[in-house]
């Protein structure tokens, strides 16, 4: 490790690796510290790889601003660098007339975020779009559609190489003090313990970013800053059923839950998926229980009625870094330099959960201004 960096963002997920690519410059020391063996090994590669419009996050919060701005900003990224996505648009269908007002309500809210191109249909203009789908009337979501995430991870690290930084691999955190000139980082590799002063410290350590932020001193209860993980898992559709939609299909969401619904998605190849639900765990186990497959196939059931029992099958899960209680009301990203704790230039991420993809660039711009001004 160097004896001092400018820069140093720990965690090599999609979030750090947007922000190493962001604050790279020659002549400037940025580096990224990763305990795994690669990049992106854990929720930024176990999710539905949805670029989100920005309709559910409440007006004002990060998440809805940081989700428009870093919508567009994929767009623009995706063909300039041959980063795979596809502009697929989402429908959000209501199964009953009771569904149908909630479906208001969402098309208000996404407005008022500045969500693009939001727009009411009826059954018979959802039977048109989409005509294996059952409901009673849809919103359309025209710029919502998926991205091949890997690839985006790797054209972060390509511009944050190209702009001088480092990334460390195989490389955990297990502690950090304030010092006069920034923050002196303890860190466990390969090679033993050593450590290293840097001038700012970026903590985007995903699932762990709460333990990191205890680890510089500050009280997780006290800040609010209490992660929880939150299961989701995946069920796949057979090959059979592949072309059964031809946009993003999601149900219309409870309003009490930390989710969004159990809804239909597919990647670039058109492998179709059902997922993810949503539950509370204490540890990292990222298994699929085959005992939920009967959940999956009544939630698919109700909007793709052509799917058969057999047609499932159990995929892949993932954990979300989420802030929202069991039970709790539903809370904002942290994203904040943490300078009124007495620890000017240590900037947290925290609780950075979806759509913490499709804004992976925007945040990036977000702590790239928090950054300069102490460099």
């Amino acid at each position: 490790m160097p004896d001092r960096a400018d820069v140093t963002i720990i965690g090599a997920g999609v979030i750090g690796l947007a922000i190493a690519a962001q604050v790279a410059r020659q002549r400037r020391h940025v580096y990224v510290l990763e305990k795994n063996e690669g990049f992106g090994l854990e929720t930024s590669s176990r999710h539905s790889g949805v670029i989100h419009a920005g309709i559910y996050y409440p007006q004002d919060s990060l998440k809805a601003k940081l989700c428009v701005a870093g919508n567009r900003r994929l767009y623009d990224l995706c063909p300039q660098y041959d980063i795979g996505c596809r502009r697929s648009g989402k429908l959000i269908v209501a199964a009953d007339d009771g569904e149908s007002g909630e479906l208001e309500a969402l098309l208000e809210r996404g407005r008022r975020n500045d969500a693009e191109d939001l727009k009411l249909l009826s059954r018979r203009e959802l039977k048109a779009l989409e005509p294996n789908v059952a409901g009673v009337a849809a919103m359309l979501s025209p710029s919502t559609g998926i991205i091949d995430s890997h690839g985006l991870m790797q054209y972060f690290i390509s511009k944050a190489v190209e702009g001088g930084a480092q990334i460390a691999y195989k490389t955990r955190v297990v502690g950090i003090e304030k010092v006069p000139d920034g923050y002196r980082v303890r860190v466990e590799d390969g090679g033993g313990e050593s450590s290293f002063i840097t001038r700012t410290l970026v903590n985007c350590a995903g699932l762990y970013s709460d333990k990191v932020a205890g680890m510089a001193g500050i009280d997780i209860d006290g800040a609010g800053y209490r992660l929880y993980y939150c299961k989701g898992e995946y069920f796949s559709l057979k090959s059979r059923r592949e072309s059964a939609v031809s946009r993003l299909i999601y149900p219309v969401p409870p309003s009490n839950i930390a989710g969004v619904g159990i809804h239909i998605t597919f990647d670039l190849e058109g492998r179709v998926r059902l997922g993810p639900n949503v539950r509370y765990v204490d540890s990292l186990d990222y298994t699929v229980d085959n005992r939920h497959k009967k959940l999956f196939y009544d939630s698919a059931k109700k909007l793709l009625p052509s799917i058969e029992y057999d047609d499932i099958e159990p995929e892949t899960a993932g954990i979300r870094p989420k802030l929202q209680e069991p039970g709790g009301e539903i809370r904002d990203f942290v994203i904040r330099d943490e300078a009124d704790k007495g620890l000017p230039a240590f900037i947290n991420l925290i609780g950075i959960e979806s759509p913490g993809l499709t804004a992976a660039p925007a945040i990036a711009e977000y702590v790239a201004v928090l950054i300069e001004k102490y460099l």
